[in-house]
């Protein structure tokens, strides 16, 4: 198996943040299970020249950006089992800082997902899988499809893009992007790369590649909200059949407090005894007050509203009434940094702060520290909690993310648990939280108890790299043939023919299912034919009752005919006496008037 990570930090050449981290420990992992690894990155002018000096130049091609023609150099060296390519470009990466150009990130970025794929023919590595991080990376799986995948040699590459924190995205301008890269008005649809009118490089890596992965289940689960979703939430829905959650490891070698070089004294699990040297240690460089009574509560993060600075700013002076020591240690938003120095000045002795990104300077705190706090509005995955367990600071976290698979809360009852934990993003309820620590602080058996459980916790990565190695063979396995069990059970031997019984008698168990499926077919025909008969009866007499009825009226409408007949024939019987009677009057009065008429005639002739 073939994987390429493809990053835009790692590990130890350059960091930013927690990417880089993983991307410096994850690659080992997957190589030391037989994987052919590579990784590929920027040389960016903060590499120290202790890793410059070790690369070696492979070889230099020109990359075609819309009109420009743009210079690219690999250089390589080898760490830990694992190959790493440096895209050299110094109008792009030789600049004072990693991140920060507002919409010309879009054009470095864009430079470096196009010579990415331009390079692998180039380097000889056309790798099986290319595993891409964050959206500094998102669009190499889009241009992989919608460029390259009728490409030889291209056309089987897999791709997994990891999401390390979903805040952050890469939105820029559709045609300026476009007239670089090429793509195509068909992509600029909700579908695909459109964002409000715009582009969207970690939109293209959710939408375009085989599978999707974040940091922790609990953050996986987050993100399909809305409100964590960072109004991606419906696409991770529909994608939620590829799409999980894998938590992040440290790297257990790196750091250990057993043998660290950077801490006052060395301690482990067993014997904590060293870690009150370390804590000494650190007060003094903050200058702090040298107090082992007083728990020292420490924050090594970015200084922005997502690591629960704002929660810390309205309770402030509530925790500094807990008989309390503070020592914060980042860089960030500006209101913050101004926030923690007044806070330096007016609780002098109490609180320490260091506005810098150190590492060096890290371990001190997390070795001098008793607790750990992270009031996180969201934290996708955390690696501070993990790196502070090990080191024997308890953490104190909101339950996100992360923190919320990582860090068991406090059970006083059972006497189990690592840290401590609040749930709903609430500054009262997490000074209540940060009070239940230091009262808890205040017992020594249950407090040394909690260090130890936290210390021999099992925080590597390799749990994690079986996960991704697993994922990637599942990617790349070949769709099943249907061959018929028969034929496969005397290649698989005694697992085959038991296989071969279970199929008799499942057929047999569904022919019986079938038999008893007719039977009861015949069952309910004749039901049916029943109800058909007794509804044909129920017509017939029906039938007669009308039948009787049409009589009845028959009869009825026949003596009426009758008895009007009758009446009729007696009419006409009384007209005829009445005529006879007539033509008799009349008769009689003819015979009377003939008489009268003699008698007058008889007169006349005398």
């Amino acid at each position: 198996m073939k994987v390429l990570f493809v990053t835009s930090e790692c590990m130890p050449f350059v960091k930013t943040g927690g990417l880089a981290d993983v991307l410096g420990t994850l690659p080992n992992e997957i190589a030391r299970k037989g994987a052919d690894v590579r990784v590929i990155l920027p040389l960016y002018r903060e590499i120290p020249e202790q890793w410059r000096s070790k690369m070696k130049h492979l070889l230099f091609f020109y990359v075609n950006l819309g009109w420009r023609r743009q210079y690219c150099g690999i250089e390589t060296l080898e760490h830990n089992g694992a190959t790493y390519y440096f895209i050299d470009n110094q109008f792009y990466f030789s600049r004072d800082s990693v991140y920060g150009y507002g919409n010309d990130e879009g054009e470095r970025f864009a430079f470096f997902c196009r010579s990415v794929l331009e390079a692998l023919p180039l380097i000889g590595f056309m790798p099986d899988i290319i595993h891409a991080n964050d959206w500094q990376s998102g669009m190499v799986p889009a241009l992989l499809k919608i460029q390259y995948k009728n490409i030889a040699g291209y056309s089987d590459i897999k791709t997994v893009f990891t999401i390390h924190n979903l805040k952050y995205q890469g939105i820029f301008p559709w045609g300026w992007i476009d007239d670089m890269l090429g793509i195509g008005d068909a992509y600029l649809r909700n579908g695909m790369l459109e964002y409000y009118g715009c582009i969207n490089f970690l939109k293209g890596g959710i939408v375009f590649s085989d599978e999707v992965t974040t940091v922790s289940p609990t953050y996986a689960k987050e993100v399909q909200m809305q409100w964590y979703g960072e109004q991606l939430d419906g696409l991770l829905r529909s994608r939620a059949d590829h799409f999980r959650g894998i938590l992040n490891g440290i790297d257990t070698k790196e750091y250990d407090p057993r043998v660290d070089k950077n801490i006052a004294a060395n301690y482990s699990d067993r014997s904590i005894r060293g870690k009150a040297a370390c804590k000494m240690a650190l007060q003094e460089e903050l200058g702090l007050e040298k107090r082992q009574d007083a728990p020292l509560i420490a924050m090594v993060s970015r200084l922005t509203d997502q690591k629960g600075l704002d929660l810390i700013e309205c309770v402030l002076e509530d925790i500094m009434r807990l008989d309390v020591q503070l020592a914060f240690l980042g860089a960030g938003e500006e209101r913050y940094q101004e926030l923690l120095s007044w806070a330096q000045w007016r609780y002098q002795g109490r609180i320490g702060v260091r506005i810098e990104v150190n590492e060096t300077l890290s371990r001190k705190y997390f070795a001098g520290s008793d607790i750990f706090l992270m009031p996180s509005q969201f934290e996708p995955c955390g690696l501070s909690q993990l790196i502070a367990m090990r080191y024997g600071s308890v953490p104190v976290v909101r339950e996100t993310g992360g923190l919320k698979d990582t860090v068991e809360p406090y059970n006083k009852f059972t006497n189990e648990g690592t840290g401590f934990s609040f749930a709903n993003y609430n500054a009262h309820e997490m000074l209540s939280i940060i009070e239940n620590a230091v009262s808890t602080y205040h017992d020594k058996p249950v407090w040394e108890g909690l260090i130890s459980r936290g210390m021999r916790k099992d925080y590597g990565w390799d749990t994690s790299a079986k996960h991704y190695y697993s994922l990637y063979e599942t990617i790349l396995a070949p769709k099943s043939k249907s061959i018929p069990l028969g034929e496969a059970a005397k290649e698989a031997g005694p697992i085959g023919e038991a296989a071969e019984v279970i199929k008799k008698a499942a057929e047999a168990g569904m022919q019986k299912a079938a038999e008893s499926a007719k039977k009861a077919a015949e069952g309910a025909k004749k039901a049916a034919e029943g109800v058909a008969d007794g509804a044909k009866k129920t017509a017939r007499g029906a039938k007669k009752a009308a039948e009787g009825v049409a009589s009845g009226a028959k009869k009825a409408a026949s003596k009426a005919k009758a008895e009007s007949e009758a009446v009729a024939a007696k009419a006409g019987e009384k007209a005829v006496k009445a005529k006879k009677a007539v033509k008799k009057d009349l008769a009689s009065a003819a015979k009377a008037v003939g008489k009268a008429a003699d008698n007058i005639a008889g007169k006349l002739e005398m």
